[in-house]
């Protein structure tokens, strides 16, 4: 069993550390955004629109049941785009956290095969998945020669601190 602001504390932790990276990320040029490794998703830009898209995905099976789908046809998301929408769903995925009780789920189609999900992996996903795709920019910044940001929880409470707001981390 979770601690309602424990899961809170995460989300906090989660929406922080992907706001700092798009924000480092927003000073990058074009040829910057557009570049990729092998093994990871895709380029910068692609990693980090693809980080709050399925954010946004996670937060709507969660509040409503459905998945939220972007778009194919649509433009991709400037930079700023994607800072407001990781700041809404990270904002929404703190408020809904207390009110997932640990049998509530969710119907998801799973290659092919309706099953029921409970919402708690929802979040255990939105974590992990933001997780590893922050990691995969940061190495490609490093590979860059750019020095990626701290964003473990310990330079998260240090700025909780610093900012006189750590009773909310």
């Amino acid at each position: 069993m979770y601690s309602a602001d424990t899961l809170a504390t995460l989300f906090r932790h989660n929406t922080w550390a992907n706001e700092r990276l798009i924000e480092l990320c927003a000073g990058l040029s074009d040829d910057q955004l557009d570049a990729t490794l092998l093994g990871a998703f895709g380029s910068i830009s692609d990693t980090l629109e693809h980080i709050v898209t399925a954010e946004r995905s996670y937060l709507s099976r969660i509040s409503t049941g459905r998945p939220y789908r972007h778009p194919v046809t649509a433009p991709p998301l400037s930079l700023a785009e994607m800072l407001e929408w990781a700041r809404a769903s990270g904002d929404g995925l703190v408020q809904w956290a207390p009110q997932v009780q640990p049998g509530d789920v969710v119907e998801i189609d799973w290659d092919g095969v309706l099953r029921d999900v409970p919402k708690t992996i929802l979040f255990a996903q939105a974590i992990n998945h933001a997780t590893e795709h922050r990691a995969q920019v940061m190495t490609i910044l490093t590979q860059l020669g750019i020095e990626p940001p701290e964003l473990d929880s310990w330079a998260y409470f240090d700025e909780m601190i610093q900012a006189g707001d750590a009773s909310t981390a």
